[in-house]
């Protein structure tokens, strides 16, 4: 599936933050009651984290109360219906597009309408980091690789499922390069896994993998994103490590219904960029591994679109077509 047949599913996500002259005003005397942000991960996560912050600053900007309701479960399905189902321009959608991204290939039929998710803006984009065991001193992403190479089928990856489990396999594969996934539904176990290395690459968000890298179990390689980490300069990124298809950036923000008037979103979209100038926010947001990054609802439709349609280039690699 390439950039045509992505139109079918995310690029409904994309189009509805991009054709919006058609719904009336409504910013002016929003909000009327409290707002609600759905979020498709647990306590704790740094999305959750973000949604917190996020949410009492935005209270005081609204003058009413912003809550957040964790509803994880079925990789992000249980939140996105939830959030349908409300159907109003008082509950919002909080996460990462990893959420619905995949579900085109990890499920024969979709379970909810991709046209009822409407970008309003980018907030973060997640650091995520490739990590190795510290006891297979390697001491590079390109000496891992060359391990892999030299033992094929002997070593094991992991990683989330969704968008990260399609580009590592994908990149696996069009690489010929031969480990053997081992899946988790607890990533917790995968990672005290990897520190005693019955997993020899996992990658995760860099906030699950810091706790064990600052003990001295697990070393990080290298991140995914475009950018180095603020508080890891000397940590490369896989593109400077030689492996740019492994490039790319977890993306969080918030999505509203497809109804919600354009100038609403770019009102909401612009109470957004200003939280997100507090340098407090920065620094908490940098501590879990976050990078602030707010933008328009374009330019969060745009990212979406191009990261959708590196996951189709692998999907196809793989073999794997999305739902009808």
């Amino acid at each position: 599936m390439r950039i045509g047949k992505i139109q079918a599913y995310v690029g409904a996500v994309v189009l509805s933050a991009l054709a919006l002259a058609a719904a009336p005003a409504q910013a002016q005397g929003w909000p009327q009651r409290t707002v609600k942000f759905i979020l498709p991960l647990g306590p704790g996560a740094g999305a959750d984290i973000s949604a917190r912050l996020f949410a009492d600053r935005l209270a005081k900007r609204w003058g009413q109360s912003v809550v957040v309701e964790n509803r994880p479960g079925a990789d992000g399905v249980v939140a996105i219906t939830a959030f349908i189902s409300a159907g109003d321009d008082h509950t919002l959608l909080f996460g990462p597009s990893s959420s619905f991204v995949a579900h085109p290939y990890l499920h024969d039929k979709m379970p909810y309408d991709p046209a009822e998710l409407s970008p309003i803006a980018r907030i973060s984009n997640t650091l995520v980091g490739v990590a190795a065991p510290a006891s297979l001193n390697v001491g590079s992403l390109a000496d891992l690789m060359a391990m892999v190479r030299a033992q094929p089928g002997k070593l094991n990856w992991t990683t989330i499922t969704g968008v990260t489990d399609f580009i590592v396999a994908g990149f696996l594969k069009s690489d010929g390069l031969d480990m053997t996934r081992i899946p988790y539904r607890d990533t917790v176990q995968a990672l005290n896994d990897l520190a005693e290395q019955r997993i020899h690459l996992y990658v995760a968000a860099l906030a699950i993998v810091r706790p064990q890298v600052q003990a001295g179990r697990v070393k990080l390689l290298a991140i995914t994103n475009r950018e180095q980490a603020p508080d890891a300069p000397d940590l490369p990124t896989v593109a400077d490590a030689g492996y740019p298809a492994l490039s790319f950036d977890g993306l969080v923000g918030l999505f509203g219904p497809r109804q919600m008037a354009d100038d609403l979103r770019d009102r909401i979209a612009a109470d957004i960029r200003a939280v997100a100038e507090d340098p407090e926010i920065k620094a908490r947001l940098t501590a879990t591994g976050q990078l602030v990054r707010p933008g328009t609802a374009a330019e969060f439709a745009a990212a979406i679109n191009e990261q959708a349609a590196k996951l189709a280039d692998f999907a196809k690699t793989l073999g794997v077509k999305p739902s009808q």
